[in-house]
């Protein structure tokens, strides 16, 4: 295995965005292999992925049978990873907001787990309506006081995992679907002792296609982190 670094990239309906990030993957990344999870988009992105794979032996291609949910194609892709021996994996998503430019810096820090942060110092975001940007620091706020924890971009989805530090978590436990799932493996990645750190990005709305974020989304990340909160409050 050549690289050490598995980049794990989920799709549904990506077909447009998806030969652009993985061209710019590679432009600013030689060392890294990259995993296209693929929820069966009906507009053809798996198909796509598979042609980019045929062409190129640093891509293979995950094709899940439905949509179900970033967590669930996350874990899958975080299996595959260990089967084949990677020493860290690292979550992008697949529309352009995470940019890999951005990766090399988090690539060489020193930590069990590296979180892109929009929300510290150096940080910030593109294209993003003042609306959003209250509902994310606002989310990311109640996180830090019910969780106890200092990390200020705990939503964030661009992320480098040691893999040691993945197969110290119970990772069948971890029950969120949408974009709450960061929200609990941060948790849950504290918990087991990680060294965590957040490096400054520039988040970029995407330019392409629609937005995937809804209000059933940031009601689950809320619920989960009431759920958590009080967990840790009564130690249960």
């Amino acid at each position: 295995m050549p690289n050490k670094h598995l980049v794990i990239i989920p799709t549904y309906n990506e077909i447009e965005n998806l030969p652009i990030i993985v061209g710019r993957l590679f432009e600013n990344n030689s060392n890294v292999d990259l995993l296209i999870v693929d929820d069966n988009s009906p507009d053809g992105t798996g198909q796509l992925a598979d042609e980019i794979a045929s062409k190129d032996k640093r891509v293979t291609v995950l094709h899940r049978t439905e949509k179900n949910g970033l967590g669930r194609a996350y874990l899958a892709g975080f299996k595959r990873a260990f089967e084949r021996g990677y020493e860290f994996v690292i979550e992008m998503d697949a529309d352009g907001s995470h940019r890999p430019e951005d990766l090399p810096k988090l690539i060489a820090q020193e930590a069990d787990l590296v979180i892109g942060s929009r929300w510290t110092k150096g940080g910030k975001t593109e294209n993003w309506p003042l609306s959003r940007k209250l509902i994310s620091r606002t989310g990311n706020l109640y996180v830090r006081i019910m969780l106890g924890a200092k990390i200020k971009d705990a939503t964030a989805g661009f992320r480098v995992y040691r893999s040691s530090l993945l197969q110290k978590i119970d990772l069948d436990s971890i029950a969120s679907q949408g974009y709450s799932f960061q929200v609990e493996m941060t948790w849950a990645s504290l918990r087991a002792g990680a060294t965590v750190r957040e490096v400054p990005i520039v988040f970029v709305e995407r330019v392409i296609g629609a937005s995937k974020m809804t209000t059933a989304i940031v009601v689950e990340a809320l619920w989960l982190v009431t759920k958590l909160g009080f967990a840790r409050v009564f130690k249960r």
